[in-house]
């Protein structure tokens, strides 16, 4: 019976009849551990990414986009249900059953959740997954794969089954575009790429273009590198097959960029999805001053790039250094552009921001933003900025607490992206608006996951 909204919706808006002109294509590439930094469009010292400045001279940079998350898997689960990930008790990485349980989480995001992908096949888009996943983990055997989420191709790691080799993302979606425009169907793409998450690896030609850096920085630098390039892939096939036009292209990161804590030997590691590479003693991202890093409520770790083009709809070479938008934003942003209606009684946690693609600045919000994540009280002598648990953000205002609420600090986000000015002491009316703000959605928390969210696994501890 839950599928019942997609089927009418599908039958209203004739799925089976919808050609690849009525509505744009989605190609929304998200990057693992991208700092805001990492580009060379902003500035970076070393780093090449010719490919993605090219989005971002095509279309526009918006510097003010904040993801769900400090961490991987929240984040992606804001994506794919509009949604702030607390509410599926979703607060860090899928792990192993037995560290999930630890921390009240479920083993995988519902299949049942309302999901992108579900409304955007309802209006006849054909949808593809490629990439990291990591709404489950490989080390949970029994959990869904992307299939069970509404794509009609995929090719993933960090989920169950058989983990696609992480360079096979450009590839994969490039044979998916074309099947696509063979169809006259239009497409939504998810390719979420490996890079910079660690392991790093690294490939002889990337090294080589970076042979007078030091080591760690040759070996961060490569690996960004060859994503830019399969960046470019994805770029080069949709002028060849003429569609670059009616196609919106995004480019972000799911949190800011992993540091190690203290200076950290350069060694290899494995990891079970991916294979080896180089470990955190590679890991060399920076956030444009933004501060702290992954895992942190602040600016650091949630504020990543975001560039969009759409060539005659998002103009050309321009920034966005105001609009204050979010992650969350995205669902019911794609579903305006397919003209996908939201499933009955489905309501959004963000809003639509067509208006702010093509151009209409939104230095406030007026639609509440709200994270929480585990972070330890006091705070880490070397992670001083990761003790934030909770956070709102309500038109220019940004409420940073720890985990029971006894130390708040307060930051006028709009013109304070660096939050280096803590102005609790003399807004205490705003502290206490945004207070209570904060203690009202908590209460609309779950106290633990439900549905079928559960390893069998769970059942031997």
């Amino acid at each position: 019976m839950r599928f019942l909204p997609f089927l009418l919706a599908a039958t209203f808006f004739g799925t089976f009849t919808i050609s690849a002109e009525d509505r744009p294509n989605i190609l929304f590439i998200f990057a693992d551990d991208w700092g805001w930094g990492d580009l060379s469009c902003h500035g970076h010292p070393y780093v090449k990414t010719p490919n993605i400045d090219r989005i971002a001279k095509e279309g526009t940079d918006f510097q003010r986009f904040t993801v769900a998350s400090g961490v991987c898997s929240p984040s992606r689960a804001a994506v794919m249900t509009g949604h702030f990930p607390a509410r599926y008790n979703i607060d860090g990485h899928f792990a192993w059953v037995p560290s999930n349980a630890k921390r009240g989480m479920p083993d995988w995001l519902d299949p049942e959740a309302p999901l992108l992908s579900r409304m955007l096949q309802s209006v006849g888009y054909r949808t593809a997954h490629y990439g990291k996943w990591h709404l489950a983990n490989d080390m949970i055997p029994d959990s869904p794969t992307p299939a069970a989420y509404g794509f009609d191709d995929y090719g993933a790691f960090n989920c169950s089954g058989e983990q696609m080799p992480w360079h096979e993302d450009a590839e994969r979606a490039s044979a998916f575009m074309e099947e696509s425009v063979e169809k006259k169907k239009p497409f939504f793409i998810n390719v979420w790429m490996h890079e910079p998450h660690t392991p790093f690896h690294t490939v002889p030609k990337y090294e080589w273009r970076f042979r007078d850096l030091e080591r760690a920085d040759q070996i961060y630098a490569s690996v960004l590198s060859h994503a830019d390039d399969r960046v470019g892939e994805l770029l080069d096939t949709l002028d060849r097959l003429g569609i670059a036009d009616n196609t919106l292209v995004i480019f972000s990161s799911d949190n800011g960029p992993a540091r190690a804590a203290t200076p950290t030997e350069l060694t290899l590691s494995y990891d079970t999805a991916t294979g080896a590479g180089w470990g955190i003693g590679g890991a060399k991202g920076i956030t444009g001053g933004r501060k702290g890093y992954k895992g942190a409520l602040f600016e650091g770790g949630i504020g990543v790039p975001f560039l969009a083009r759409w060539p005659g709809k998002i103009a050309a070479g321009e920034v966005d250094d105001s609009s204050l938008i979010s992650a969350v934003d995205l669902l019911p942003t794609f579903c305006e552009l397919a003209e996908a209606p939201l499933p009955d009684g489905y309501v959004p946690d963000g809003v639509s921001v067509v208006e702010v693609l093509k151009g209409e600045v939104m230095p406030s919000r007026d639609t509440p933003l709200f994270w929480k994540i585990g972070a330890p009280w006091p705070a880490k002598e070397t992670k001083p900025n990761h003790w934030v648990s909770w956070a709102v953000v309500h038109r220019n205002w940004k409420l940073a607490a720890n985990k029971d609420l006894s130390h708040i600090e307060l930051y006028d986000i709009a013109k304070d992206v660096g939050e280096a000015t803590d102005v609790s002491a003399e807004k205490e009316s705003v502290v206490h608006d945004l207070t209570v703000l904060l203690k009202a959605w908590q209460s609309t928390l779950p106290d633990e996951p439900a549905g079928k969210v559960f390893s069998k696994e769970r059942d031997e501890l």
